[in-house]
């Protein structure tokens, strides 16, 4: 039993010790986390995003990612998506019985280099051990800070009407490619997740424009969840194009084939733009140049209105597009 964990390494004994300094500190070695105190003692300056998120995807290892990867990029893009530049992390494992050291160290190697591309620290962390059957072999649980750079000030609440939607590129990636690893699922051309840190081209974006009045993440729920998440906030309307909405032919054929719709399929390496009309064309440029955004795309406006989501279909109607009820894709992050 050797090469799996066991109860003794949640004891907080030998065991637990030599897990901690092996295979989490010693890859991820930074002069906070070296201390390995109680609490990460870190300096700041400015303003502060604050955020945490749990990620318990099932199966851990998918198709351009795993729940390491997923965990990193999902805490920082989520304070990219504030307005700031992600600083520190907490990284805290909740671990089953008999999981396989092996995985342990693939995926911390995954957090390393998802650190590294994103350019953050994990200062601080724990880990837990509970019995076999408890949990689903691991859980991940971060928390993430980042400084807000002065004047920038990006909110759910902040759309105008005459705003242009900017969608980063094409939807559905993530989803599908956890669904089909998930069910055995075959394709003719491999669809992988498109887990990615959004910092960088959100900080160039920023440059470009510090006028960009809303920044979000469609995840859980797609891009047609987080459009009516932001209509709901602002109190406005949100127009979109179908024909100018990105969908790959792989991914769109598995949405056919599953009984899905590409809009509610979760994305892990996307966001989307709400900025004034006379900056779009200058963030879309930004957003373009970053080699997460290179399909990135103008799909629709902010109208005055009600809070919903309309989209100008390719038959030339009008859909309403409502938030996703019940759960689509359960465990996709």
């Amino acid at each position: 039993m050797s090469d799996r964990i066991l109860l003794a390494h949640g004891s907080g004994g030998t065991l637990a010790h030599r897990l901690v300094e092996e295979r989490f500190v010693k890859p991820l070695l930074n002069p906070v986390l070296s201390k390995l105190d109680d609490a990460a003692v870190v300096d700041f300056a400015g303003r502060l995003a604050f955020t945490t998120d749990s990620y318990v995807v099932n199966p851990i290892f998918f198709p351009g990612g795993d729940i390491g990867r997923l965990a990193i990029c999902g805490t920082t893009n989520d304070l990219a998506m504030s307005g700031a530049r992600p600083v520190y992390l907490s990284l805290s494992f909740i671990i089953e019985e008999g999981f396989l050291l092996t995985d342990i160290d693939r995926i911390i190697s995954s957090i390393r280099e998802t650190t590294e591309e994103a350019e953050v620290k994990i200062v601080t962390g724990d880990t837990k051990v509970v019995d076999r059957g408890s949990a689903d072999k691991v859980y991940i649980n971060t928390a993430g800070i980042g400084v807000v750079p002065e004047g920038v000030s990006l909110s759910g609440r902040n759309a105008q009407p005459g705003d242009k939607v900017l969608l980063s590129g094409p939807i559905g990636d993530h989803g599908i490619a956890v669904m089909s690893k998930r069910e055995g699922l075959d394709f003719s051309t491999k669809v992988e997740s498109d887990c990615a840190p959004l910092c960088e081209m959100v900080a160039a974006m920023i440059a470009a424009s510090p006028k960009i009045h809303c920044l979000r993440d469609p995840t859980r729920g797609g891009l047609a969840t987080t459009l009516n998440e932001l209509a709901s906030q602002s109190n406005v309307r949100i127009v979109i194009e179908e024909e100018r909405i990105p969908v790959r032919d792989e991914v769109l054929a598995a949405c056919e084939m599953l009984g899905f719709d590409p809009l509610y399929v979760a994305n892990e390496g996307k966001l989307v733009a709400l900025v004034p009309a006379s900056d779009a064309e200058r963030v879309l440029a930004a957003m373009r140049k970053s080699k997460y955004g290179k399909e990135a795309v103008l799909i629709g406006e902010v109208k005055e209105g009600s809070s919903r989501v309309v989209m100008k279909t390719s038959l030339g109607t009008s859909r309403l597009i409502d938030m996703l009820t019940g759960d689509l894709l359960p465990r996709i992050c």
